[in-house]
């Protein structure tokens, strides 16, 4: 059975605050990469029922920085389209598409890995 509340993420943020404010990259590109941690990391909860995901942070030298969630469920995501404009989720893909310059989803051994890169001149 799945818990009510999503998993503690404050780590995976902080860690990923901490390399991009190091790399001095500016405050909005800071929170973009925030924001789309964010929702790969309640989609793995959500949609895998993974309690801990595995958040992966990798700075590159061509100043990207490249993010992966990792979770047990084998099937990959998909983005939705709903006709009603109110409905109350499934834009998170979305979201993340919009925030960052590439997205994609990768099978692994154990599960999936979903990933976004962001580049710090754009």
């Amino acid at each position: 059975m799945r818990a009510c509340n999503p998993p503690d993420w404050s780590a995976a943020r902080e860690e990923l605050r901490a390399a991009l404010a190091l790399a001095a990259w500016p405050d909005d590109l800071i929170s973009d990469a925030e924001l789309a941690l964010h929702e790969l990391y309640v989609n793995a909860w959500r949609h895998a029922g993974c309690q801990a995901p595995t958040v992966v942070v990798v700075l590159l030298p061509t100043r990207t920085v490249r993010v992966s969630v990792a979770d047990d469920s084998p099937t990959l995501p998909e983005s939705r389209v709903s006709s009603d404009p109110y409905e109350i989720s499934g834009r998170g893909l979305h979201l993340v598409r919009s925030l960052t310059h590439r997205f994609g989803a990768d099978p692994a051994k154990n599960g999936k890995r979903v990933w976004f890169e962001l580049d710090a001149a754009a």
